[in-house]
């Protein structure tokens, strides 16, 4: 089973930060999102993998040059999702292939998703949830028929309507890919939008039960680790390698990075802190990314 991520969007939203380092190499707990989502697609028995990188794109293949199982496509220009998965078409063989976006934190599992897809009969599965914030798909009967309000679409036949969230994660074959202009930007959104208007199907796989979040804001990225770290009671997590000053405060939750340095004074709240940040002395510091 071959899998493909997601990582050369530029995370305009998240600057300055994304200034520093790539969407998909923000950490969570010191860890970067990347290495989890590809240690998600392993346990699930996805191999080979295909990561694409555009922005900062020598962050991401120096993370991941040594590892045999990932095939890196260095992007020559800003491709979007569907010029990237056209650009990767040599990379796939005659089965379907499962893409996940690069920048989504969550507990869903692939190998279920892949297996789903097998059992039904569209070249194209999107795995959907109820998300309120991002509801706008419509289903019919577990058929995706729009992907947006403004868009016509046909009344269900009995088997329910409803509006569902695209959760970044989907299933295609690759002759599906084939009708995407190669060398040009382009949306895999748009690409499936002609799909449904040529007469063909997709797929609506409903998860439910489940943890799921993007790092699309700075506000996103604070409130995982906010959700991570208030269990009972919220906790500061420091790396091994943190030069704590004196008097520090650490309240509600919060993490930092290795090598960071806590001045004499600091008082930090509900805050992270990523590796090597220096903070004052005396600084008071709350709902923020320090780097």
């Amino acid at each position: 089973m071959r899998a493909m991520v997601l990582a050369a969007g530029l995370g305009t939203r998240l600057r300055p930060y994304t200034l520093l380092r790539p969407k998909p190499l923000f950490p969570i707990l010191g860890e970067p999102l990347l290495l989890r989502i590809i240690k998600q697609l392993r346990e699930s028995g996805f191999s080979p993998i295909i990561v694409n990188a555009y922005h900062l794109a020598e962050q991401i293949i120096a993370l991941l040059a040594d590892q045999p199982d990932i095939t890196l496509q260095h992007e020559p220009m800003e491709l979007g999702t569907g010029g990237g998965l056209r650009m990767a078409l040599p990379h796939f063989a005659d089965e379907p292939v499962l893409v996940t976006n690069g920048d989504i934190y969550h507990d869903i599992d692939y190998g279920a998703v892949y297996a789903l897809h097998g059992q039904g009969d569209c070249p194209i599965s999107l795995v959907m949830h109820d998300y309120p914030r991002f509801n706008k798909v419509t289903v019919v009967d577990d058929r995706i028929c729009a992907f947006s309000a403004s868009d016509k679409h046909p009344v269900a036949s009995g088997g329910g309507f409803e509006t569902l969230a695209f959760t970044g994660i989907h299933v295609v074959h690759p002759a599906v890919l084939r009708d995407i202009p190669p060398a040009v930007f382009s949306s895999i959104i748009d690409c499936y939008q002609g799909h449904l208007k040529a007469g063909g199907q997709i797929a609506s796989i409903k998860v439910q039960g489940h943890f799921w979040t993007d790092i699309g804001t700075i506000g996103d990225y604070l409130d995982l680790h906010r959700t991570i770290l208030s269990a009972e009671p919220p906790c500061f997590r420091l790396a091994e390698t943190v030069d704590l000053g004196q008097n520090v405060r650490l309240d509600g939750w919060g993490y930092v990075g290795a090598g960071a340095s806590l001045g004499t004074g600091a008082h930090l709240s509900r805050v992270v802190v990523w590796d090597g940040a220096r903070i004052e002395q005396d600084a008071v510091l709350a709902d923020c990314l320090l780097t």
